[in-house]
């Protein structure tokens, strides 16, 4: 049986955050490996493999390197995509998810 991984979209985002800021390297390339292995269905199968992860409007947000960093991703879970929209260090994001959580309950 053939082995089918998830398409990353913006795996340069990666890297760029790993030039950015060194200790972030290893849980991102982690998340990232997990990720592209990953048969995710829904939101319930992401969280069993990733704990510390939620979901804000439309996008899952995963805490990566003991919560000192935060990415956002968009996940097709049909088409097994996963979208990297943002990361940002956990102080600099905290206005960005209060703003999705008013719009996601706004509709």
């Amino acid at each position: 049986m053939r082995s089918f991984f998830v398409r990353m979209v913006s795996r340069k985002a990666i890297r760029e955050a790993t030039a950015k800021q060194g200790e972030w390297g290893a849980s991102l390339n982690a998340w990232y490996k997990i990720a592209k292995q990953a048969h995710w269905k829904n939101f319930a199968e992401v969280r069993s493999r990733w704990r510390n992860s939620d979901v804000v409007g439309r996008f899952v947000v995963f805490d990566i390197s003991h919560n000192r960093c935060r990415l956002i991703a968009s996940i097709k879970y049909a088409w097994r995509m996963v979208y990297i929209r943002r990361k940002h260090a956990r102080k600099s994001i905290m206005p960005f998810l209060t703003l999705l959580r008013w719009k996601s309950f706004a509709r």
